[in-house]
């Protein structure tokens, strides 16, 4: 909803992604345990929805695999009551059956959803890459000048019609204001409730551009589509406008998401040592203007959640404790 006089600001943290690899920094998390470690850590800085991918715990390579995410989901599901996040975006290199496996083994009360389909690429960064961790991860970062992440109407349709009856809501992801035109198109259709949840994506090479201006542009699309009190929206941007532009969206009334998968850094030049010091200078800022962390359950009540729930989980394969549990 219109959140110009908010108090209470949701940070959401996402915890490793899938562009930046292994080599990029020592502090991005693959393995389960240190996914989960870096997790629990977020929430307790204030972090009340945590984005979740996969990693293949040997070489850090992006996995859809819902028995990865086996291996860390119950363990910060027993250390905190954050929302648990589960990505539908995956990787550019999956398909939508990969990238929806874990959502609807795991049913989370949230998914990340992409709201179309972009260029994406982060292939100079392999430029500044002095030596390589694993093998696959070079061919990946300069392959990604030919990546494209595909998200059409079908298959957003699709992902929509999967997870909803689950109890399922959405982080909207908007890497271009078309992007904000397609929840419209998805609302006309009865496939998304009013009080949804929009997050504007800036500096993506292939999205839009991370400029003050952008801001202003898509927050005001947005309000002109569907109206101020119809939405609740948060800003993420990539690498070194973080934290510039968290600060100015939350100037603005936004929630606000940052973590190791949007920036590899703390400041100009300094990596940060974990997603928990981004979280921690994220709820510095948002104390100077006078805003504190929304708790997790404060989360759920702006956004709508439906709390983690306890739905009967068809795949033997997994394990009773990864299943959505009423705190």
């Amino acid at each position: 909803m219109e959140q110009s006089a908010v108090a209470k600001v949701i940070i959401s943290c996402a915890v490793t992604g899938s562009a930046h690899v292994p080599s990029m920094s020592d502090a991005l998390p693959y393995r389960p345990e240190d996914i989960a470690q870096q997790a629990i850590a977020a929430a307790k800085a204030g972090a009340a929805i945590l984005h979740l991918h996969a990693r293949d715990p040997e070489d850090g390579r992006p996995t859809g695999d819902p028995s990865i995410y086996q291996r860390f989901i119950p363990i910060i599901q027993e250390a905190t009551d954050a929302v648990i996040n589960i990505t539908t975006g995956g990787a550019v290199t999956m398909s939508v059956q990969e990238r929806l496996a874990a959502a609807t083994v795991f049913r989370p009360e949230m998914c990340s959803l992409n709201m179309g389909s972009i260029n994406f690429a982060f292939f100079p960064a392999a430029s500044r890459i002095a030596s390589w961790k694993f093998p696959w991860e070079r061919a990946y970062v300069e392959g990604s000048e030919d990546f494209v992440f595909k998200n059409s109407f079908r298959d957003i349709g699709h992902i929509l019609q999967t997870l909803r009856p689950l109890g399922t809501r959405f982080e909207l992801e908007c890497y271009d204001v078309g992007h904000l035109y397609n929840i419209a198109h998805f609302l006309d259709r009865g496939l998304l409730d009013p009080g949804f949840f929009v997050q504007m994506i800036f500096g993506i090479l292939g999205g839009i551009g991370a400029d003050l201006d952008n801001l202003m542009f898509m927050k005001q699309a947005a309000d002109r589509l569907f109206g101020k009190d119809q939405f609740s929206w948060s800003v993420l941007a990539a690498g070194r406008h973080q934290m510039p532009f968290i600060t100015q969206a939350a100037l603005m009334g936004a929630h606000v998401r940052v973590g190791l998968e949007d920036s590899l850094f703390i400041a100009k030049g300094a990596l940060a040592t974990s997603n928990a010091q981004q979280v921690e200078k994220t709820v510095r800022i948002l104390s100077e203007m006078g805003h504190e962390p929304a708790t997790a359950d404060e989360a759920r009540a702006l956004l709508g959640l439906r709390g983690p729930a306890s739905p009967t989980c068809d795949d033997p394969a997994i394990d009773r404790r990864t299943r959505m549990r009423r705190p």
